[in-house]
């Protein structure tokens, strides 16, 4: 993968590029934009300039990197068990899967990956067996002669044992030897580790870099990719899943108004009550990575109620497909009074809900709580 096969992000390409030709090349860098915005790839396509720049054979280099197999290129990501793998997952055991993978949906998220090898229902984790691994392969002396670069995808998802195993390697890595850090949130990265990196932070992608990429790479209408571009918010890999109509906003569309519906109602009925523990208990057997999702989708929708609400119909592109519910309608429950307070709390669920706290208490109690908070007035 090159940099010009990366969407957007012009002035971080320049960056790198110049940093790498003028000999600037920090030993650990972290890679810091939403899902979406082209962070691995960037990271991959950095690799093989480093790799292939500095080699004696570019286009042999250049064949290794395109498909995934230089001897210098390593790769690190969540994993957990699977019907393939019973015990100590690590990203080795994954290799075929993952380069599958990326070949495929280079923009892919955390979710993707993880329904590619069939764990959507589990939460993926770098472990302190893959620190391990990752210590034993950067120990050898590089295949090449050259760089020798180390691509940690979703390094957020390190528990404090791979973390802390990592901390001296990254701190001081054998010589020629590069950490690429790629993570959506940086918050959940230990601090001794961030500290040890040059972060690069990644805007979302703009409306006219994602319609101009879905009309030459997949043929859409200017009229469709514009469309489809407004309504991604920035994230290559949502307007691919519009575009295939394979993403799962019609499940969290039934569930979100289910829910709204039923919390509405629960206010001076109690009977309404037991709607809701039913509404949680089905929602808590669908997985954790599937609650995140849908989470994130409550916030967008809640989002787009507010604006609608505050007049900018411009902004709103959220277009309710179940009957008998107008977005308009809702809009004006969702204002200044009691937005901040949704937000905070549905962001509380599902940072309870990533730490394996009970997801049938966590959304009964969010629900409970969204009872109140739909009556508030502004």
């Amino acid at each position: 993968m090159t940099f010009d096969e990366i969407i957007g992000q012009e002035h971080i390409k320049k960056h790198l590029l110049a940093s790498a030709e003028n000999g600037r090349i920090p030993h650990a860098q972290l890679f810091i934009g939403k899902e979406g915005s082209g962070t691995l790839p960037m990271a991959i396509a950095y690799a093989q300039f480093l790799l292939c720049n500095f080699s004696d054979d570019t286009e042999a280099c250049s064949i290794k990197c395109n498909k995934l197999q230089h001897p210098d290129l390593h790769f690190a990501f969540p994993v957990t068990t699977n019907d393939s793998v019973k015990k100590h997952p690590v990203s080795n055991l994954f290799l075929d899967e993952w380069r599958d993978f990326i070949f495929k949906t280079p923009y892919s998220g955390l979710y993707d990956w993880l329904k590619s090898i069939g764990v959507e229902n589990k939460q993926g984790q770098i472990g302190v067996d893959e620190a391990e691994d990752i210590v034993k392969k950067l120990s050898l002396k590089s295949y090449e002669g050259g760089f020798k670069v180390m691509i940690i995808w979703m390094a957020e998802k390190m528990n404090i044992a791979a973390s802390n195993k990592l901390l001296k390697l990254i701190e001081e890595p054998p010589s020629k030897t590069i950490f690429l850090l790629v993570t959506e949130d940086e918050g959940q990265i230990i601090n001794t580790i961030k500290s040890r990196c040059q972060a690069l932070h990644f805007p979302s992608l703009s409306e006219n870099d994602i319609a101009n990429t879905l009309v030459e790479k997949e043929q859409v209408s200017s009229n469709d990719a514009f469309r489809i571009a407004q309504q991604s918010e920035g994230n290559y890999n949502k307007a691919l899943h519009l575009l295939h109509n394979d993403s799962n906003d019609s499940i969290y569309e039934e569930w979100f108004i289910t829910w709204i519906r039923s919390a509405f109602k629960a206010k001076g009925n109690a009977a309404v009550i037991q709607d809701l523990i039913q509404w949680s208990d089905a929602i808590a057997k669908s997985g954790r990575e599937t609650q995140k999702q849908f989470i994130q989708y409550c916030l967008q929708f809640f989002r787009q109620a507010l604006l609608l609400n505050y007049g900018t119909p411009d902004l709103v592109y959220l277009i309710p497909q179940t009957a008998n519910f107008k977005l308009e309608k809702f809009a004006p429950f969702i204002h200044s009074g009691n937005i901040l307070t949704i937000e905070k709390e549905l962001n509380d669920a599902q940072y309870h809900i990533e730490r394996n706290g009970n997801a049938k208490i966590i959304l009964l109690d969010l629900s409970i709580k969204l009872t109140r908070l739909l009556h508030t007035k502004e």
